[in-house]
């Protein structure tokens, strides 16, 4: 390997891109897979987990790595897309060692791991031989990656004497108990390597978690963010992560939710436990969700979101335009304003028509969105089957459609993104593919003559 720094911190390398040798990104990585072996020989890196498209988690040896910079990885172009499966004697270095409290061999207190360092031994072989660890007392977003290319913190560097919170590096064979499972593991850390991830992408990571970390890991989120990726897990998953989290907060994030979200994951809740979130919620929160839960799944009311964009005919298009910015709104429902008369909260007034934002963009901010409105096009009635939906937005070549009762009334929007969760197979978030690809010679001989070398020393898996 030519060109790569003498010390990685795995923490670094989560997101980071990965390139064949003609420069064409493949994925990113998620993971550093590594066999931990019995102290103190420092942990062998065999691969990293590299997630690519779509959502696709497949391994690449570390022998196929031949550089690693601060921004990229690039490897020798050869890599098996067969899906990638934990073998038991291997460990996530970011997923299962991050945020674990392990004991200092020379003192023994207990200090918190919020980094590992990876070098190349003069075998060529990849060793953890450095762990960043950060006193208890102080929250690591303020300290993590703080490493000198040396691989020390700045108060080391300069010898000062270790406070409550302070970061520094120490040897692997300084620490004890990181091989140990822990019970309420902490999850702040790994969370601050995935911080500026997408959340359909981090949900693709703890969906890939144990269901241990998923636990920690959604203790750890706050409830904007726990929201957002709950809207992008497999059902399953949803309703393992709200049960373990206590009422009062469970109702917090389903209050954080699109209501159409929150509602289809009350749906797969016992009645029992669904009437109690829903008391627990604000009234004005729960109030749409009881709406939406007396509809069909797969109806226009079962698929709609109660929180379209919604405008007074006295509205101008400076102010509708206004509204559709809000940079937290779909792409979808930012697509197009329904202007109604008041209440402008469904169910609203008379529903009067719907404005595009192509014609919001052409028209003068001061015109009245009441005058350029397009009231040719009929709004749905909630009962209407999902093909209905689908054909209707498939017809008139739109991204989401008005739902009104009997009276005219808006009561939601149906969106392309609500038709396609209902169209595609129910575990398509977790990206099922079959492959024939053949077993990977190199990648099995590696990973197997770990597995067997740690039955051989009597190692338990981490």
């Amino acid at each position: 390997m030519t060109a790569t720094p003498s010390r990685v911190f795995v923490a670094r390398l989560a997101g980071i891109a990965v390139f064949d040798p003609a420069g064409d990104q493949i994925g990113r990585v998620r993971d550093v897979v590594v066999v931990i072996r019995q102290h103190p020989r420092p942990p062998r890196v065999l691969g990293l987990v590299v997630e690519v498209p779509p959502h696709r988690r497949v391994f690449l040896p570390i022998t196929r790595v031949t550089n690693i910079d601060a921004g990229a990885v690039i490897f020798d172009g050869r890599i098996n897309m067969r899906r990638f499966e934990k073998r038991s004697s291997e460990t996530l270095a970011l997923g299962e060692m991050l945020d674990r409290r392990v004991e200092l061999a020379d003192g023994g207190e207990h200090v918190i791991v919020i980094d590992l360092g990876m070098e190349q031994s003069r075998s060529s072989d990849w060793l953890v031989t450095k762990v960043a660890v950060r006193r208890t007392g102080v929250s690591p977003s303020a300290h993590a990656h703080r490493w000198t290319a040396g691989g020390r913190s700045a108060g080391t560097r300069l010898g000062l004497r270790r406070r409550r919170g302070e970061t520094f590096v120490v040897g692997w064979g300084a620490i004890n108990g990181l091989g140990v499972v822990e019970d309420g593991q902490g999850a702040a850390s790994l969370i601050a390597a995935f911080e500026r991830m997408r959340a359909p992408d981090l949900a693709n990571v703890v969906h890939e978690l144990s269901a241990k970390r998923r636990g920690e890991v959604a203790a750890a989120l706050d409830d904007r963010r726990l929201a957002d990726v709950l809207e992008e897990l497999p059902e399953d998953d949803q309703v393992e992560i709200l049960g373990k989290l206590d009422a009062d907060r469970a109702a917090d994030v389903l209050e954080e939710m699109g209501p159409d979200d929150a509602a289809d994951l009350l749906g797969e809740l016992p009645l029992e436990q669904r009437e109690q979130l829903l008391a627990l919620m604000q009234p004005e929160d729960a109030a749409p969700l009881r709406r939406l839960l007396s509809y069909a799944d797969n109806t226009a009311g079962g698929m709609m979101t109660t929180e379209p964009v919604i405008v007074s005919p006295d509205a101008t298009v400076a102010e509708a335009l206004a509204q559709i910015r809000n940079p937290d709104l779909n792409p979808a429902l930012a697509a197009q304003v329904y202007v109604c008369r008041p209440p402008t909260e469904t169910p609203t007034g008379r529903y009067l028509g719907t404005v595009h934002f192509q014609r919001l963009l052409r028209e003068p901010p001061p015109t009245l969105v009441s005058a350029i409105c397009d009231t040719e096009l009929d709004p749905l009635r909630p009962e209407l089957p999902l093909e209905t939906v689908s054909n209707y937005l498939a017809t008139y070549n739109l991204v989401s459609v008005p739902i009104v009762d009997v009276n005219g009334r808006l009561l939601g929007a149906v969106t392309v993104d609500d038709v396609l969760d209902h169209l595609l197979p129910d575990d398509w978030r977790e990206n099922v593919m079959d492959t024939d690809v053949d077993l990977d010679e190199e990648e099995e001989a590696l990973r197997n003559a770990e597995a067997a070398q740690a039955a051989q020393n009597g190692e338990r898996p981490n």
